[in-house]
């Protein structure tokens, strides 16, 4: 069985400052440090950073001194303020490609624009930009129709996990019903580099495994594309997963994994398919 890898997978960028933003400050001092939510959208990685003392909270009111570490996803400036109110210090952690949707959102508020963001409503990285806004702009599903009044001058961003198709789409549904539309590609470029990869691999495997947590965007995304591209799929978030009756009569299996997920993790499935892989080759060898 011959295993194909990504070339490009796991920890991305704005993952890796958020976690080196959360450890170097529990190095500098003693005491508490929070993050509002996951600081990752990976449960494994979570419990690491929580045995070295970085503790996730639900909600503000589980804390009452310390530090709040704002997630890579950004919140709204609201949130903020309130960490402030209650006499909190914040560290922020947002993705700067995160912050860029925010700001382009809030350009296009002030220009005057009428302004939608394709996302997911009640993903954390949406509800930031919506709140950076102060809730003027509006969430456009790209798994829903879009049902969209005829307006004059309209603004798009996206989240930075969407699909660069769910984007074109969205412009095409809107483009005859405007007079002016102001587009800002605000898609990761790793994400989009990825998704593309995971279309090719699609291609050339008969199985496809993606390693990453069950909430990760853009973890079920690539999953989502695999499968659409007619490839049998398998979104794992670690090795226990794995199921070896899904190889049964398979001879290339590819492996990719979202940009939350750590490199111990992918290399236990490695090892893992390696393993399977082994087996296979002697099973066939005893025939």
């Amino acid at each position: 069985m011959e295993i194909l890898l990504a070339e490009d997978m796991g920890f991305c960028f704005g993952v890796k400052r958020a976690i080196k933003i959360a450890r170097n400050k529990r190095k500098e001092t003693e005491n508490n440090i929070y993050t509002l939510g996951s600081i990752i959208h990976n449960p494994q990685v979570v419990e690491k950073l929580k045995e070295e003392g970085i503790v996730p909270v639900g909600n503000l009111d589980e804390v009452t001194n310390g530090y709040v570490v704002i997630s890579s996803h950004g919140v709204s400036p609201l949130v903020q303020d309130d960490i402030k109110k209650r006499g909190l210090k914040s560290i922020d952690a947002t993705c700067p490609l995160v912050k860029r949707v925010q700001e382009k959102a809030m350009e296009l508020v002030m220009e005057g624009y009428e302004v939608f963001v394709i996302g997911e409503k009640e993903h954390l990285e949406v509800q930031g930009i919506v709140g950076y806004t102060g809730g003027k702009i509006k969430v456009i599903n790209p798994e829903e129709n879009i049902e969209f009044k005829e307006k004059d001058r309209v603004g798009l961003v996206a989240q930075t996990t969407q699909t660069m198709e769910s984007l074109e789409d969205a412009i095409l549904k809107i483009l005859p019903k405007v007079k002016e539309l102001k587009v800002f590609n605000t898609i990761c470029e790793v994400t989009n580099r990825r998704q593309e990869e995971i279309k090719k691999l699609a291609k050339m495997a008969d199985i496809i495994i993606v390693i990453g947590g069950r909430k990760s965007a853009n973890t079920k995304r690539l999953a989502a594309i695999a499968k659409d591209e007619g490839c049998e799929t398998y979104h794992v978030e670690e090795v226990k997963d794995i199921n070896e009756d899904w190889f049964l009569g398979k001879n290339k299996v590819s492996i990719t994994a979202g940009a939350s997920t750590p490199d111990w993790i992918i290399k236990e499935v490695i090892d893992r398919l390696n393993l399977i892989a082994k087996k296979k080759e002697g099973i066939l060898h005893e025939r």
